[in-house]
C-alpha cells in the first residue's frame, strides 16, 4: 500500500514538473542514479533532472511534504554518495548548464550543473578564469559551496572569495537571492556550508584576467629532503603560483624511467599565472630538487590545466586536515607508509596555502582555515568494497602520523564522517553560528544528505 501511494504522489510531481523525472521503469535510470564513485550503488524513487530553479523548488517542496530523503547533485563527486539516494529523492542539476558573462564588468552569472572543466574551456576563451579546483568534472555547485582550493588559490584565494552572489531555493520553497547586501547570513553560511541550506541554482562569480600561463607536471624522486624542499619552493614563491604535490608510488607508465617504476615519486602539479617570461626563473628551484623523471611544465592556456581522462573509481578511503608545516619527519612517514598501502592508488596530497587566502579573515565566510599554511590529504582508491576497513586504517594512520589529531578538515573532501569530524571542520564560532543559521534556514533538517550541520 506505502509502495503504491508512493508512486501516485511520484505521478503527481511528473505532471506538476517542465523538467524529466527518472523513476525505475524509465529506460535510463540506471544512468540516472550513478555519481562518480561506481561502487555507490544506491536506489532512489526518482531523479529529477531539473531545468530551472522553478521546477527545484517544486521537487523540494515534494520531498519536504511528503517525507522523502532528498538528495542534491552537481557533479555527483561526493566520496560518500551524498548526490544518491535509497528510496529518496534526486534533484540532478546536471542539465542546468546556462551561463550570462559580464566581460567587461569581469563577472559572470552560473548555472550550478555546469562542471569546472565546461566553466574553465569556454571562458578561456575569453582569457577569464574563475579558481574552481583541479579536476574537470567537479560540479560548479559543490566546489563552490565547499569552499574551493584550486589553482588560483595562492593568487585570487578560493572559489567563495571570487562569489558574489548565490540564487538558492529554501527548505520552504522559497527562491531567494544571498549576497552581502541580501540574506548576508545565507550568504556568509552558504560560502563553506555545503548544502546545508538549500538549493543553489545560480552563482554570480568574479573572474580574472588570464590567458597564457606556465603549468603542467613536473615529477620528481620522491625523499624527504625533495618533499620538504617542494613545500620551501612552494612557500615562498611568487603567489602567483599555485602547486598540487602528490607523494605516490610511481606507476608503471611509459613517460616514467622504468628503473622508477614502484618507487616514491612527487608528482607537482604547477600553475604560474604571472608572466611567461618569468615561468622559467619561478620554476627553477624546483627543477633543483632532483633530476626530473618527467617534466611537462611550458607555457600553455589556462584550460589546458583541465584536459586529459580522468581515472574511474568505485572506491575510496581518504582523511584530510589543515597544518602549519610538515617536518622533516612527517615526510620520512609518508615514504615508509605508501608501500604499506595494498590499494590500487594510494597517495599523499600536499598543497601549499597562504597569499590571498590568507589575507581574508578566518570568520569571513564559514570556510574557516585561512591562517593555515598547508593541506594535506590522504587517500587510497580500490576495486573491492570489502577492503574498506583495511584501507581506512591505512589513510588514518598515516594522516595521524602526520598530525591529523585534533585538526580540521576540508568539508569538499570528507568521506561519511561522524559529526565530531565534521564539527572539526568549523573551528571556533563558526559551528555554533552553522547551527543557529541551520535551524532559521532548514530547522527540519531538509538537506542532510551532505557533511550535515543539525539544527540548533
Amino acid at each position: 500500500m506505502a509502495s503504491t501511494l508512493k508512486h501516485i504522489q511520484i505521478d503527481d510531481l511528473r505532471a506538476e514538473l517542465s523538467s524529466e523525472l527518472i523513476t525505475l521503469e524509465d529506460p535510463g535510470y540506471d544512468d540516472a542514479r550513478t555519481v562518480f564513485f561506481k561502487g555507490v550503488d544506491r536506489h532512489p524513487l526518482a531523479v529529477a533532472r531539473v531545468a530551472n530553479a522553478e521546477d527545484v523548488a517544486r521537487v523540494v517542496s515534494f520531498a519536504r511534504e511528503g517525507g522523502f530523503e532528498l538528495a542534491v547533485r552537481s557533479g555527483g563527486h561526493s566520496r560518500a554518495g551524498h548526490g544518491t539516494s535509497e528510496g529518496g529523492i534526486v534533484i540532478d542539476l546536471s542539465g542546468m548548464k546556462g551561463l550570462e558573462v559580464d566581460v567587461d564588468g569581469r563577472t559572470a552569472w552560473v548555472e550550478t550543473g555546469l562542471t569546472a572543466g565546461e566553466y574553465t574551456a569556454t571562458m578561456g576563451e575569453r582569457g577569464l578564469v574563475t579558481g574552481l579546483g583541479d579536476t574537470g568534472s567537479v560540479g560548479i555547485g559543490g566546489i563552490a559551496l565547499a569552499g574551493g582550493i584550486g589553482y588560483l588559490v595562492r593568487k585570487h584565494g578560493l572559489t567563495v572569495d571570487d562569489l558574489l552572489a548565490a540564487d538558492v531555493v529554501t527548505a520552504d520553497g522559497d527562491l531567494v537571492r544571498a549576497s552581502e547586501s541580501s540574506e548576508p547570513d545565507l550568504f556568509w553560511a552558504i560560502r563553506g556550508g555545503q548544502g546545508n541550506f538549500g538549493v543553489v541554482t545560480h552563482l554570480q562569480v568574479r573572474m580574472h584576467e588570464v590567458s597564457q600561463i606556465v603549468g603542467g607536471m613536473l615529477i620528481l624522486p620522491a625523499t624527504p629532503g625533495v618533499i620538504t624542499g617542494f613545500l620551501e619552493a612552494a612557500a615562498t614563491a611568487p603567489e602567483e603560483l599555485s602547486t598540487i604535490a602528490n607523494v605516490t608510488l610511481a606507476p608503471p607508465m611509459p613517460f616514467i624511467p622504468e628503473d622508477a617504476h614502484g618507487r616514491p615519486i612527487l608528482i607537482g602539479q604547477m600553475a604560474y599565472i604571472g608572466p611567461v617570461e618569468r615561468g622559467e626563473a619561478v620554476l627553477g628551484p624546483f627543477r633543483a630538487l632532483a633530476k626530473p623523471h618527467a617534466d611537462t611544465v611550458r607555457p600553455m592556456r589556462y584550460p589546458e590545466l583541465y584536459d586529459g581522462p580522468e581515472q574511474a573509481v568505485r572506491f575510496a578511503s581518504g582523511a584530510n586536515f589543515f597544518a602549519d608545516s610538515l617536518p622533516m619527519h612527517g615526510a620520512e612517514a609518508i615514504l615508509d607508509g605508501l608501500p604499506r598501502s595494498t590499494a590500487t592508488m594510494r597517495a599523499v596530497q600536499l598543497r601549499v596555502l597562504g597569499g590571498a587566502i590568507a589575507r581574508v579573515p578566518n570568520d569571513a565566510t564559514a570556510f574557516a582555515h585561512r591562517d593555515r599554511g598547508l593541506f594535506v590529504n590522504v587517500r587510497a582508491m580500490y576495486a573491492d568494497g570489502a577492503e574498506k576497513a583495511t584501507h581506512d586504517a591505512w589513510v588514518n594512520g598515516i594522516a595521524e602520523a602526520l598530525g591529523k589529531d585534533g585538526a580540521g578538515g576540508y568539508v569538499g573532501f570528507l568521506g561519511d564522517e561522524d559529526e565530531s569530524t565534521i564539527r572539526a571542520a568549523y573551528p571556533g564560532e563558526t559551528w555554533d553560528r552553522l547551527r543557529e543559521l541551520k535551524s532559521r534556514y532548514d530547522p527540519d533538517n531538509l538537506f542532510r544528505l551532505n557533511q550535515n550541520i543539525p539544527p540548533a
